[in-house]
């Protein structure tokens, strides 16, 4: 079985590299795009909470989680997102469908849990016109990176809980620029393309105390120390008949540019939170991101951009109002929502560009072994008006399964 999900994520790690576009957003023209949600919908649902950990779900933003694990867990999630775009002289609508992670965990003991999977970690897409009289500008990008984990976790204690990532991460980012001007016979079309690779690592903690009879603290930590990746470098130059109406190559040249380095930013998260178990849970989280360290040559560039440190702010929970109800189905549903406030660590014509969002969703219990599907909506904004900028107003719908067997149970005969 383990065999033939690794054949999976590897043949969803491939399909991702190459066919996946998870953003429409020219805010993804910058560094190496926008950063993708690193949780399951349960956690996207509480406004991405990363610090509730239980023995049926898996958390992948903090690995000491699967130190509790007790049943053999898979999960997928995908998401659709219609976005509006909003700028002082124009708009604009996008539509996009992804694939968000996929993943299994399981236990080897009563304290030790291992986890695999892939996901979409940063995600570049956009297409930008710019016209002025006698010219006409057009900027694609497409691309992004993924991350293929392999994660563990130990209860140290019935309290206490540790976990470590080890991730693997790869993928490429194409960005073109198209120049036609009316003076000029041919136009030039530049596409600059990064091939990236890489380690990084992630550290986690969990502590779970009954404060009494009924009442749980939870607190949780994570740590991920800033990890310096790989990057293939390519540039493609061609002379381009536009006259044509399908822009026939009329030269073309490659250049081989030389390899770089960018540092993967450092992140640290605390939270903490109260709950009942099986009733409800209230939470929250900040995490601080070294952004402003990001350097990189070749990927980085325009003029009216840079970087800060950026920050998150989350707060959410749960509630069910009776878990083990057999009468009524609807009070088994776990009923989950949550804010989240982001600083991006982008800064565009020296205008921050923040994000929030609030979400809301459901877990809808399905078969035995307290398996769920779970959905979820998020209302949220990108950016900002002010300055020249673009604001980004999205809905984003989104669906996960969370399905639990049991692994290593040894079967009895009478």
């Amino acid at each position: 079985m383990i065999k033939r999900f690794i054949v999976i994520v590897a043949f969803f790690s491939a399909f991702m590299a190459e066919a996946q576009e998870n953003v429409s957003s020219p805010y993804s023209y910058y560094g190496i795009g926008l950063t993708n949600f690193k949780g399951t919908v349960e956690n996207r649902s509480m406004g991405g909470l990363s610090i509730f950990a239980d023995s049926i779900h898996i958390n992948m933003q903090n690995p000491a989680g699967y130190g509790k694990l007790r049943l053999t867990n898979y999960s997928i999630g995908a998401s659709h997102d219609r976005i509006s775009l909003e700028s002082d002289v124009a708009s604009d609508n996008a539509k996009i469908t992804s694939l968000d992670y996929l993943s299994l965990a399981f236990p080897v003991s009563d304290k030790v849990g291992i986890g695999i999977g892939v996901l979409p970690y940063t995600s570049v897409g956009y297409r930008i016109l710019d016209t002025e009289e006698g010219s006409a500008s057009l900027l694609n990008g497409r691309g992004g990176m993924n991350k293929v984990f392999v994660s563990a976790g130990w209860a140290v204690t019935s309290d206490l809980s540790v976990g470590v990532d080890a991730n693997y991460n790869f993928g490429n980012f194409q960005n073109s620029q198209s120049i036609n001007r009316q003076d000029l016979q041919y136009g030039t079309t530049d596409v600059n393309r990064s091939d990236i690779k890489g380690f990084s690592f992630n550290f986690g903690v969990n502590y779970q105390k009954m404060l009494n009879e009924t009442l749980k603290l939870h607190v949780a930590s994570t740590y991920a120390p800033a990890m310096d990746l790989d990057s293939e470098n390519t540039r493609e130059i061609s002379t381009v008949d536009f006259s044509s109406g399908t822009g026939r190559t009329i030269d073309f040249k490659e250049l081989d540019l030389s390899s770089t380095q960018f540092e993967f930013p450092s992140k640290i998260s605390l939270g903490a939170g109260l709950g009942e178990q099986n009733k409800w849970f209230v939470g929250a989280e900040y995490a601080s991101i070294g952004s402003s360290s990001y350097e990189d040559s070749f990927r980085f560039r325009g003029d009216n951009g840079e970087y800060e440190d950026a920050s998150q702010f989350s707060i959410g929970g749960f509630f069910i109002p009776e878990y083990n109800s057999f009468s009524n189905y609807l009070e088994r549903v776990v009923y989950r929502a949550g804010f989240r406030y982001d600083q991006t660590g982008l800064i565009v014509n020296e205008e921050s560009v923040n994000e929030f969002g609030m979400s809301f969703g459901l877990g809808l219990p399905v078969g035995s072994n307290f398996s769920n599907i779970n959905l979820g909506i998020e209302l949220g904004q990108r950016g900002t008006r002010d300055s020249g900028l673009i604001q980004e107003n999205f809905l984003r719908l989104s669906v996960g399964l969370s399905l639990n067997d049991k692994w290593f149970t040894k079967r009895k005969f009478n």
